[in-house]
């Protein structure tokens, strides 16, 4: 028996106004991007190119209606990350990419963002907003070391923050041999 959710009728596809409707009520929700918007419709029209032109059509209205804007998506979207959560430059770039913002807006968009940022101070906001203090041991100090990387902030700055806070110069060094280590991302 499975879990999910099923429903009795067949799913209807959206016709063009119906997709247009669909698309305004998505973005009264949230802000999206093109490519947030495109993957999200092409769930509800038909497959192939009757489908894919519906899509380009209703963008291009919303684009044109002033509805849909990747570069003001971009720049809200970086400020937020910089105020509300601390975040580093790496972090916000890597999350615009994941929601299909093109790389040539994102180097604009992060690099006017956080031209007159300090790396370091904002990464003591960071520490503070997620209330994290001075690493005890070593195994504290690779956590710390990890969120600040999550976070999106450089090691040189990572590295200068913990010599601030004294930490110890063995575990500055087995940061080391863990930042050697190939990992995943």
């Amino acid at each position: 028996m499975p879990f999910g959710r099923k429903s009795a009728k067949p799913k209807s596809f959206l016709n063009e106004a119906g997709l247009y409707e669909y698309a305004v009520r998505s973005l009264g929700r949230q802000m999206r991007t093109q490519a947030d918007l495109h993957r999200l419709m092409k769930q509800r029209v038909e497959p192939g190119e009757l489908g894919e032109s519906a899509i380009n059509a209703v963008l291009k209205r919303l684009t044109e209606n002033g509805y849909l804007n990747d570069a003001a998506f971009a720049e809200t979207y970086t400020r937020l990350r910089k105020e509300n959560e601390k975040f580093g430059q790496r972090r916000v770039q890597q999350d615009l990419r994941h929601k299909g913002v093109p790389a040539n807006l994102i180097a604009s968009t992060v690099d006017a963002a956080y031209a007159q940022t300090n790396e370091e101070a904002l990464a003591r906001q960071h520490l503070e907003r997620r209330r994290i203090s001075k690493p005890q041991n070593e195994k504290e100090t690779a956590r710390v070391m990890r969120r600040l990387v999550a976070a999106g902030f450089s090691t040189t700055v990572i590295y200068k923050i913990l010599r601030q806070w004294n930490v110890s110069d063995e575990s500055l060094a087995a940061l080391d041999n863990l930042a050697d280590e190939p990992h995943e991302e």
